[in-house]
């Protein structure tokens, strides 16, 4: 289990726009990392929304966000374009950065049991390392604790 100081596991996904990003791309700045179960659902929306609202905070305070989930990069396209998002979404189909993240576990709704992602959120400190980290949160605390954890 990932705790804070440890460093971020690095990755390299698809992101929406077809090009590959790593997080090592991204040293030297502080990343509010989110993984989310599916584009477009309310949960989900609600999430990639707060962090798009606060999003003018978070670059003032020199941070970029990414978001994750196992949706194809066309999906994640389209959806962001309807919600105007101002930060890329990385397509994860095999989620194996959910998996180094432990953020990939077992889920139920309505009596069924599967496997997919565990809604999360990281920040990411300048040298790469975890300062902060949020299983099981909410929607709307997400966006609110990863803001805070800015110091913003």
């Amino acid at each position: 289990m990932l705790q804070v100081g440890d460093p971020a596991p690095d990755f390299e996904l698809i992101s929406d726009e077809n090009a590959p990003v790593r997080l090592s791309d991204f040293r030297g700045q502080r990343v509010i990392l989110f993984f989310y179960p599916k584009a477009g659902t309310s949960g989900c929306t609600t999430q990639a929304c707060g962090f798009r609202d606060r999003f003018p905070v978070i670059q003032a305070a020199g941070a970029v966000v990414l978001g994750v989930s196992p949706d194809a990069p066309k999906a994640l396209a389209k959806w962001r374009a309807t919600e105007n998002l101002p930060y890329s979404l990385l397509s994860d189909p095999d989620h194996a950065a959910a998996e180094a993240y432990g953020v990939w576990g077992e889920k139920s709704m309505y009596g069924r049991r599967y496997m997919g992602i565990i809604r999360s959120h990281f920040v990411i400190d300048a040298a790469g390392k975890l300062e902060d980290i949020q299983f099981k949160v909410s929607p709307s605390d997400s966006v609110s604790r990863a803001v805070q954890q800015l110091g913003v």
